[in-house]
């Protein structure tokens, strides 16, 4: 049970999960992760933003008994994923007069996922108020924030955005942020592998914060930000155009041929004053990729051939990293095979849909020679001069 005051009759009472370590059977967790909940506690009403996931009701409850919490009016529901609101049955069986306030999407969402009835929500227009006497509190709506129907809520007396998943971090921690680089990683990780695709959506929901003014940011997941220009200057680098002079090489090599081949371009683009990152695909961490993906320009994907195909660890390589839709302005495919290959067809087929130039490939067959090598520093030249153009 954890506790942890924000601002005068705001708390944040949520529950710490630091043994999770997969995220919708998907996403690694090496830090855990933390569903924060928080009680806000008016002249006149109390609200609690958001619960738990539905694997820790408990841990809410008791909080709320810790702090003699007898009656709750609403629960201002930012989001219907069950990370947010799995525990929310169980909060309106204990508090029954309690209302749901939520937006019209979020409403449909919650009746689907937890079978709440109808005559439970209060339903709220992007910009409305609601008085808990002498707190206000102001619903904005954010969707695709990851998903269609999240809304932030903002505490004007107290100047507190709850920023639902936004701002989030998967690091089981809900106070303050104490080590701003630790909490810029967590971060920057939670960015790449849930945000990333909707940094669009992102940047135009930063401007609508714009005339907000915010001492303290406190998401869903993670520690509690009371420098909010530390995080939102992150996410605005996070989510412009502008991609970073680096390149990632994500490869397989069965028997070292593609090996060599990633050695040799690695040297060369060092050399040549490019930032490059490789990822043995056979034993990395993909949020780590993810999180490279978030400013790299240029990715080449190494993989030998299996069956006369791509590697299927290069695919799913591939295919998340379509999924995430990252700035990547250019790719490519290099690698090795024995008698046949169509490698470079499946990899563009894999990566349709994004915004990228493909540069030259080159797929080599056997044991790279000293010909194969100089085609592999030949894509190296190609890619450092796309590179220059980057800031202009």
């Amino acid at each position: 049970m954890l506790s942890v005051p924000l601002a005068p009759k705001v708390t944040s009472l949520g529950a710490l999960d630091p043994q999770r370590r997969l995220f919708d059977a998907l996403i690694p967790l090496p830090e855990g992760t933390s569903y924060n909940s928080y009680l806000v506690q008016g002249s006149e009403k109390t609200a609690l933003i958001d619960t738990v996931d539905a694997a820790m009701p408990e841990v809410l409850l008791a909080n709320l008994d810790a702090m003699g919490i007898k009656n709750l009016d609403y629960v201002i529901a930012n989001h219907a994923e069950q990370d947010h609101s799995g525990a929310l049955p169980r909060v309106l069986a204990k508090y029954p007069q309690a209302k749901v306030v939520t937006n019209p999407k979020c409403k449909d969402f919650l009746i689907d996922l937890l079978h709440i009835d109808a005559d439970k929500f209060i339903t709220v227009a992007d910009g409305e108020k609601l008085s808990l006497g002498d707190k206000t509190l102001e619903f904005i709506y954010a969707p695709w924030v990851h998903w269609p129907e999240t809304m932030l809520t903002y505490l004007a007396e107290d100047k507190l955005l709850f920023s639902c998943d936004f701002f989030g971090a998967h690091w089981a921690d809900n106070g303050p942020v104490q080590d701003e680089k630790r909490a810029y990683l967590a971060a920057k990780r939670y960015f790449a592998e849930i945000m990333q695709p909707f940094r669009n959506n992102i940047l135009q929901h930063l401007k609508k914060l714009n005339d907000k003014q915010i001492s303290i940011i406190a998401p869903s997941h993670g520690p509690i930000h009371l420098r909010p220009e530390f995080i939102l200057k992150a996410y605005l680098e996070w989510s412009g155009d502008k991609p970073a002079n680096k390149v990632l090489i994500p490869f397989v090599s069965m028997h070292g041929s593609t090996a060599s081949l990633v050695k040799t371009l690695e040297e060369f683009l060092a050399e040549k004053g490019v930032t490059v990152k490789t990822f043995d695909l056979t034993t990395v961490d993909l949020g780590e990729l993810a999180m490279e993906l978030v400013e790299a320009a240029t990715m080449v994907l190494a993989t030998p051939c299996v069956l006369a195909g791509i590697h299927p660890a290069a695919a799913y390589a591939a295919y998340l990293t379509r999924a995430l839709r990252p700035k990547l302005k250019y790719a490519s495919i290099i690698g090795s095979y024995g008698w046949a290959q169509k490698v470079p067809e499946q990899v563009v087929s894999l990566l349709t849909g994004l915004n990228v130039e493909i540069l030259p490939p080159v797929m080599v067959k056997g044991l790279p020679r000293e010909n194969d090598l100089l085609e592999i520093r030949k894509l190296g030249e190609i890619i450092v001069e796309k590179h220059k153009g980057l800031n202009s």
